[in-house]
């Protein structure tokens, strides 16, 4: 049987998380704007996939494990947040670059992008925080299995939809050209936040 309350509950504390900017959100928007969007929705793909991943784990008691062995929270914090400060610091460090066109097929731009997404978003210490914490407070202790697919249905649903929403705007045509008008200073910005973000999430 379905617990659409626990479910209900679910959406409503998700929809917050997801909409609130974040390393997520800079990546969607950078690669909408910077490549195609095709691109730009294979990385949103690996985004939802770690963040069905990250539903599982709250579900499963993530946050019991944090809680139990506090240095695993602090290693995966640690891991994330360099992460995040690397990848902010090589767009900033690339920004304005006049290299040559891709030299990869499609195909291997796709899995690169889907791949860039799937590291961002399992190296975003907000995301772990988010979903050891608010997500599994919101979460019942016990679950049934319809209830608990209709929790990764309505995590996959909203990300999807999210994600894929912002994906669509960035990679506008109006939205793309300005981009490439000011791709130096943005690609700037878009890495100043990022490593702002990696930053922040290390000193808390």
């Amino acid at each position: 049987m379905i617990d659409w309350t626990a479910i209900t509950t679910v959406l409503s504390v998700y929809v917050v998380g997801v909409v609130l900017p974040g390393p997520n959100f800079v990546a969607v928007a950078h690669k909408a704007a910077s490549t195609t969007t095709r691109e730009a929705l294979a990385l949103v793909g690996g985004v939802v996939v770690v963040n069905l991943f990250w539903a599982s784990c709250s579900i499963l008691g993530i946050g019991i494990v944090f809680a139990t062995f506090p240095w695993i929270a602090l290693a995966v914090k640690v891991i994330g947040a360099s992460y995040l400060i690397w990848f902010g610091g090589r767009l900033i460090f690339k920004a304005g670059s006049t290299s040559a066109a891709r030299t990869s097929s499609e195909g291997r731009s796709l899995g690169e992008a889907f791949r860039t997404g799937v590291a961002t978003n399992i190296a975003n210490p907000k995301s772990m925080a988010f979903y050891a914490a608010v997500f599994a407070a919101a979460a019942p202790k016990h679950v049934s299995g319809p209830t608990f697919v209709g929790m990764l249905a309505t995590v996959a649903v909203v990300a999807a939809a999210w994600y894929g929403v912002v994906a669509l705007v960035f990679a506008t045509p109006s939205v793309a050209a300005r981009y490439r008008r000011g791709k130096a200073w943005m690609d700037r910005v878009c890495g100043a936040m990022i490593v702002a973000l990696g930053i922040r999430q290390l000193v808390r």
